[in-house]
């Protein structure tokens, strides 16, 4: 199952009113604390952070809340994250942000495929690309679909599974939403 989070909900009740903008680092990290808090009570290891309520994210507040939420995984209970909502700008800033802290996130497009945000090989953004098609593979499936030698897609899926950008069961690996 998957979490989803209405970031604009939790701003809205974090900053007591009707403010669409995550634009300081104070108010970022008070939303940040808000997912953590709904993450921790939920038995869902997938959280779909939606954004499509908010008009403004700033670089400090996708550091605070998308950033610093990942970086957080390595705390137990680790959950797979996904965004949703997000605009150009907002890809932008997020993607700068964890390019700088060697992060990657999964982003939902409307009508369109999935993108990685962040940092993540070529490889592994051509992976996790066939994957989604494929709907699920292992190493081999992957080498198959897109003419690359074995170990090169175990690399890819391996760099994929280590940011929690893909969920592995055994040998294989599912798209998120898939999964």
């Amino acid at each position: 199952m998957i979490e989803t989070i209405r970031i604009g909900h939790l701003l809205r009740e974090t900053a007591s009113s009707p403010y669409r903008n995550l634009v300081t680092r104070p108010t970022g990290a008070a939303v940040r604390v808000r997912i953590e808090d709904a993450l921790a009570r939920s038995d869902c290891l997938t959280a779909l952070l939606d954004f499509s309520g908010i008009e403004l994210l700033d670089f400090s507040c996708a550091e605070e809340i998308v950033a610093k939420l990942l970086l957080a995984q390595a705390l137990p209970q680790p959950r797979f994250v996904l965004l949703r909502g997000l605009r150009d700008d907002q890809h932008d800033a997020i993607a700068q942000v964890l390019t700088h802290h060697r992060l990657a996130v999964a982003a939902l497009i409307t009508g369109g495929e999935p993108m990685l945000l962040g940092w993540v090989s070529p490889d592994a953004r051509d992976a996790f690309a066939c994957l989604y098609r494929l709907g699920r593979g292992c190493a081999g499936d992957l080498a198959d679909a897109l003419g690359w030698p074995e170990p090169r897609a175990s690399d890819a899926l391996e760099a994929l599974t280590r940011h929690r950008l893909v969920r592995p069961e055994g040998a294989l690996r599912y798209p998120l939403l898939v999964a």
